[in-house]
């Protein structure tokens, strides 16, 4: 078992795990996420940096080192670390190194801050898997490294895409995330 560090997630109840994602900005992970059966504490917030308590201005900026994630519980008798690994893959880009459509630096990398050996060859396994199948036209390059620090974003990226839904950004980024969630991992959702 691999030791780690506190999370913002303290005294992770029985049967929960926790898991730390990062697929370009946290508005859009969160988003996707908060609709899964089995997830909760859902926090946006950075992760994989070499600072201490960074702020959204210096994460920004692309020199912390920090990756935006969400860091959440899961309950794995309702939904599987694989089975959040392919919600993970597949509402994102993977093949794109720093970067999510318009959102450009190491801030919006692909990333799996595992927390447990299990997790760690889950995510392993899973990768090559779909780079085995030829699901994308180039290499994943999606970064698979263990937990070593989590801080809490500022309190107005919580929760944002329900919070700002009629915003551009939320309607034509955001938004078809969600919808794809539905139409593909509809067994998954909390909105069927």
């Amino acid at each position: 078992m691999v030791k780690l560090p506190q999370t913002s997630v303290e005294n992770i109840p029985d049967g929960l795990e926790v898991a730390t994602l990062g697929s370009g900005c946290f508005w859009c992970i969160e988003a996707v996420y908060q609709n899964l059966r089995g997830i909760s504490k859902i926090e946006p917030g950075y992760s994989g940096g070499h600072i201490e308590n960074p702020s959204y201005q210096k994460v920004t900026t692309g020199t912390t080192g920090h990756a935006e994630v969400i860091q959440f519980l899961y309950d794995p008798k309702i939904i599987s670390f694989q089975d959040l690994l392919e919600v993970f893959w597949a509402t994102h880009d993977p093949t794109t190194l720093n970067q999510q459509g318009a959102d450009v630096g190491p801030q919006y990398r692909s990333a799996i801050f595992y927390h447990s050996d299990s997790q760690k060859n889950t995510a392993k396994e899973f990768k090559k898997i779909i780079e085995e199948a030829e699901i994308y036209d180039k290499p994943i390059v999606t970064e698979i490294t263990p937990f070593n620090n989590f801080y809490p974003a500022e309190n107005y990226h919580f929760n944002y895409y329900e919070s700002h839904k009629n915003q551009p950004y939320c309607q034509f980024i955001i938004r078809p995330k969600v919808e794809k969630l539905k139409r593909v991992f509809g067994q998954h959702t909390k909105l069927i």
